[in-house]
């Protein structure tokens, strides 16, 4: 069974920071996790960042490039740190595996698992 756990979100200040991990348990061989996306109340889905297996490829969405680094432990794990912080970056972060990395990671339906989220409220 596949499980793949968030953690790290909180409440801060605008300004601040907060590392998300991610992991993984139970992935089928081939598969990945490599992908962040949020979700604001009212808001579609958003890719937010993405890292390629051997982590030599990332990318971010425009809003939060400059300010959030994502990267890699091994297949099962990732993280992504967040500095500065803006109240738009409130959100509900989730992390997703996929067997296939498009050219950027932030094709929401190519991730086939995804994990209950984390929620990051940025207070102004």
């Amino acid at each position: 069974q596949v499980h793949i756990i968030e953690a790290g979100g909180g409440l801060v200040q605008a300004g601040e920071s907060l590392k998300l991990s991610c992991t993984a348990s139970g992935l089928p061989s081939g598969y990945e996790v490599s992908g962040w996306f949020r979700q604001a109340p009212g808001n579609e889905q958003e890719g937010v960042s993405g890292i390629n297996l051997a982590a030599t490829r990332t990318f971010y969405t425009g809003s939060v490039k400059g300010r959030f680094t994502i990267s890699r432990d091994n297949a099962n794990m990732i993280y992504l740190q967040m500095n500065n912080l803006k109240p738009e970056d409130t959100a509900t972060y989730y992390c997703a595996a996929a067997n296939v990395f498009d050219h950027n990671g932030l094709t929401a339906s190519n991730y086939k698992y995804w994990g209950q989220g984390t929620q990051v409220t940025v207070s102004s």
